[in-house]
């Protein structure tokens, strides 16, 4: 047979898991505020000045990025004269 519940249901719950249950309700209701007030600091706070790239970053970025390209352009062509000399060795 089920139990209902009415005013004369009773239940009983220790002292330590009232108190365990009010400190879970206070960390949580700090945490809560505290989290606020980061988010109303953060609000407040400057927003970070735009990085502007000067043209001297600039081309010093478009001559090293050439530079290496450039190398990798030899680096190519010393691996395809290694490869010929390979095939001529393996197909003689």
């Amino acid at each position: 047979m089920a139990k209902q519940l009415n005013e004369d249901t009773s239940f009983q719950i220790s002292i330590k898991t009232l108190c365990g249950i009010a400190a879970l309700i206070a960390t949580l209701v700090g945490m809560w505020f505290t989290l606020q007030a980061d988010i109303a600091e953060a609000k407040e706070l400057p927003t970070p000045p735009s990085p502007e790239v000067t043209r001297m970053e600039f081309d010093m970025k478009d001559q090293m990025i050439r530079q290496t390209i450039m190398t990798t352009q030899e680096d190519v062509k010393e691996i395809k004269k290694s490869i010929e000399k390979i095939e001529e060795k393996l197909y003689e």
